[in-house]
């Protein structure tokens, strides 16, 4: 089952009984994220009954159901859903959409806490303070949350950093670690093996089960990082400190 409509074009995928995934695309494409996120926005604004959860990833939107709510009549409830979503994007609800929230991350680059950033400077032909430079003046976009809790996969960096990711994971990589991993950047929020390369590390928290809510980041949120140096980071640590 489709829906074809230009840019609300997606494609239903029953997945178990609970989850109804809209696929929009195949790729990681910025374009296509944002398509991700204002179909996540305008089924928000809907209100349709049962929907415990929307997750946007990449090139999709998982919509969790409770299926007792949509068990009436013929049919399985992911179908009874589908018609529902295709009702709603034949008739969009009117809503007004908050601003995403743009969110500063402080990194101490280099060092230490960014052993990386000499090979990628190389693999770019670039200076270490050119990355530094290139990686500060992005903005990205919280494409996503995955491989663990709070795990950003933010898009938006300068094509000059794209870098592979290292031929030999680590074991583990330290909280707060900020990374690349090929087109992408993202932030480690706890210590983790991985195979990204790592710039520099943040003191922020980026998930807290304590906090409220628990992730710092979510879903489409804008994120600038900001160079900061041994002693900001340091206090910052201080002050942070779980």
């Amino acid at each position: 089952m489709q829906v074809a409509d230009g840019e609300r074009a997606f494609a239903f995928e029953p997945l178990g009984e609970t989850v109804l995934l809209l696929r929009f695309g195949d790729r990681v494409d910025a374009k296509l994220n944002a398509r991700v996120h204002a179909a996540a926005a305008i089924l928000h604004a809907a209100g349709l009954p049962g929907i415990v959860d929307l997750v946007p990833a990449f090139a999709t939107l998982a919509l969790i159901y409770a299926p007792a709510v949509w068990s009436d009549g013929d049919g399985a409830p992911w179908q009874h859903v589908a018609a529902a979503v295709r009702t709603v994007f034949a008739t969009p609800p009117r809503h007004d959409a908050a601003p995403a929230a743009t969110i500063e991350i402080p990194v101490r680059y280099g060092g230490e806490d960014g052993p990386d950033i000499e090979a990628v400077a190389s693999h770019c032909g670039l200076t270490r303070d050119e990355v530094i430079t290139r990686h500060t003046a992005a903005d990205y976009r919280v494409a996503m949350l995955g491989f663990a809790p709070g795990f950003p996969y933010l898009l938006g960096l300068d094509r000059m950093l794209h870098t592979p990711r290292r031929a030999n994971p680590r074991t583990r990589v330290p909280r707060g670690s900020v990374a690349i991993g090929g087109a992408q950047t993202g932030i480690y929020p706890s210590e983790l093996p991985g195979g990204w390369q790592l710039l520099g590390r943040t003191p922020l928290l980026l998930f807290d089960p304590q906090r409220d809510p628990v992730c710092l980041l979510v879903p489409g949120d804008h994120v600038r990082f900001r160079a900061v140096d041994a002693a900001e980071f340091a206090a910052l640590m201080q002050r942070l400190a779980p």
